[in-house]
Order: C-alpha cells, then sequence, then structure tokens
C-alpha cells in the first residue's frame, strides 16, 4: 500500500508543486476570512477546475464553514479534499472483471502524440501479470514506425501482435484481429488506432468504419473505448475528446503523462464536462506505471499534507 501511495504522490509532484503549492500557505495558520476565498477561488481556477466548479466547491466549503462554526483555514482541508474526490468519476476496469465477453475488445483512440501506442502496450502488460491471455492489434495502418512500435512492445511482452501493411485498411486489420484473438481464445484483445486530429473528418470517419467493423466481427464489441489523453495538454485535451465522443461510443479516459505535467486538475474538467470516468493514468515512463485511477489517491497527491 505505501507503494502505490508513494506512486502517486511522486507521480503528481508537479501538478502539487506547479499549481496546488499555494493551498499550504493559503490553508495554513489563517483565520477564515474573505481573503482566504478570494485565494482559494484563484488558486482552484488556475488549477484547471473550471469556473462552475470552483464556484461550486467555494459555495459548499462555506456553507460547511457556517453549519459548522469553523474558523481555522485548516480546518478546510479535509473539506476540501472531499469536494474534490466528489466530483471526480472512477470505475472498476470491466475488462478485469467481464467473464461472459471473451475476447473482451478494447479500442484505443486518441489524437497524435497522445501517447496512445505506448499505452496500449502498458495495459497490455497489466493484463498479462493479472493472468489473462492478451492480444494487439496495429490498427494504425498509416504509419509504418507505429505498427513497428506496437510489435517492438508484443515481442518484449511476449504478447502477440496482429498487424497489416502500411497504407492498408485499419477497419480490415481490426477485423482480422476479432477474429483471430477469439479462434485462439484471448480473454482481452487490444486494437491500436491512428492518431486523429479532430478537425480531419476523413480520419474521423475511418474512425467511425473501424468501430462498426468490429461489431460485424464479434457481436456488442467493441465492448470498452477509451481515449487516450495528453495530460500535459490540459484543457485543450477537452476539445479533443468532445469530438472523438461525437464520433464513436467513449466510454473511458485513460491520463497519459501525468507525471510529465502540472495540469492535473483538468481531470476534474474531464468529469465534469464530458461526463467520463478516468479508468487509468499513466504516472511514470515504465511498462507498470499505469495506474488504475483512484480519486483519493489522486486528490491525496495533488494536494499533499
Amino acid at each position: 500500500m505505501a507503494d502505490f501511495l508513494s506512486k502517486w504522490i511522486k507521480g503528481l509532484d508537479k501538478t502539487r508543486k506547479v499549481t496546488f503549492s499555494r493551498l499550504a500557505s493559503v490553508l495554513g495558520t489563517n483565520e477564515i476570512d474573505s481573503y482566504l476565498w478570494d485565494d482559494l477561488e484563484a488558486i482552484l481556477i488556475q488549477s484547471d477546475l473550471g469556473v462552475e466548479t470552483t464556484a461550486d466547491i467555494i459555495r459548499n466549503l462555506q456553507k460547511s464553514v457556517t453549519e459548522e462554526g469553523l474558523y481555522k483555514a485548516s480546518d478546510l482541508v479535509d473539506r476540501l479534499k472531499h469536494e474534490l474526490c466528489e466530483r471526480l468519476k472512477e470505475c472498476p476496469d470491466p475488462a478485469q472483471s467481464s467473464s461472459d465477453k471473451k475476447p473482451f475488445v478494447i479500442l484505443m483512440v486518441g489524437v497524435n502524440g497522445s501517447g496512445k501506442t505506448t499505452t496500449t502496450a502498458k495495459l497490455a502488460k497489466k493484463y498479462k501479470d493479472s493472468g489473462k491471455k492478451v492480444m494487439l492489434a496495429a490498427g494504425d495502418t498509416f504509419r509504418a514506425a507505429a505498427i513497428d512500435q506496437l510489435q517492438v512492445w508484443g515481442d518484449r511482452l511476449d504478447i502477440p501482435v496482429i498487424s497489416g501493411k502500411e497504407g492498408g485498411d485499419s477497419a480490415a486489420v481490426a477485423y482480422d484481429a476479432v477474429q483471430s484473438a477469439a479462434a485462439r481464445g484471448m480473454d482481452i484483445l487490444i486494437i491500436d488506432t491512428a492518431g486523429r486530429l479532430q478537425a480531419r473528418s476523413n480520419l474521423m470517419e475511418e474512425l467511425k468504419k473501424v468501430h462498426r467493423v468490429i461489431g460485424k466481427a464479434l457481436e456488442g464489441a467493441p465492448h470498452a473505448t477509451w481515449i487516450v489523453l495528453d495530460a500535459t495538454t490540459g484543457q485543450n485535451a477537452l476539445f479533443q475528446a468532445k469530438a472523438f465522443k461525437e464520433i464513436v461510443k467513449v466510454t473511458g479516459v485513460i491520463l497519459a503523462k501525468l507525471d510529465s505535467s502540472a495540469k492535473g486538475g483538468m481531470a476534474f474538467a474531464i468529469a465534469k464536462e464530458l461526463d467520463l470516468p478516468i479508468i487509468y493514468a499513466g504516472l511514470g515512463e515504465k511498462p507498470e506505471d499505469l495506474e488504475q485511477f483512484n480519486r483519493q489517491s489522486f486528490v491525496d497527491g495533488i494536494i499533499g499534507d
């Protein structure tokens, strides 16, 4: 448990120091007054929580002060953590708990440079380590480098990879992968896709086709569609996610590069504006640094003691 908690503390170091560091002085030995509320409001907004979420949190904290007769700013720390936790969505990984869907098909989507392919490999390792039979599909047929990258990961992790030729039909690769995973008795199939810019309608239409073809290969699939968001891009990631959500039924978020970002507060905007759970978070570069999202650990990590 100690290692698990220290991973979150270490992984969220930049967010804690850059955007939430002023909380220590604001919620230190001061008494609660109008200046404190102004400072707290500024910190939360600057931390990417958004104006509406910040206003709601401040309102609830002020209500607690009135009802409980609080006067020390330090008394607000635990209440602030509670308010932040309440605004985050998390859910168990359905691929780990599902036994009636085999193979459980996960479609990975996102923009170029989000860390999608690396995250796909990390996810595959996590499943394999838990005893699952896992297969990968290199659905990014636009770049030979992407196919090679996933194959290298597959060789390193001893996980089979289904791939096609550069410039080939990504939907055909997905279809073949589903059939192969079913024939070989795989528990989980993870299909990587080409990184797409949300403004490129032709690429987004092709993603829609991939999604549709997977359903033809196996009824009910994909069972999960997760968008990988680069945490270093902050609010810009929200615009990306909204576009993908309109094209395919995105069911969850993986926050990549959280350890490299000072914009971890975007997790709250994801919960409010996208109404999507965060399934996993990338807290480092190693394959084992992909952690299932835990809202309490996340809040403790960004605020500290």
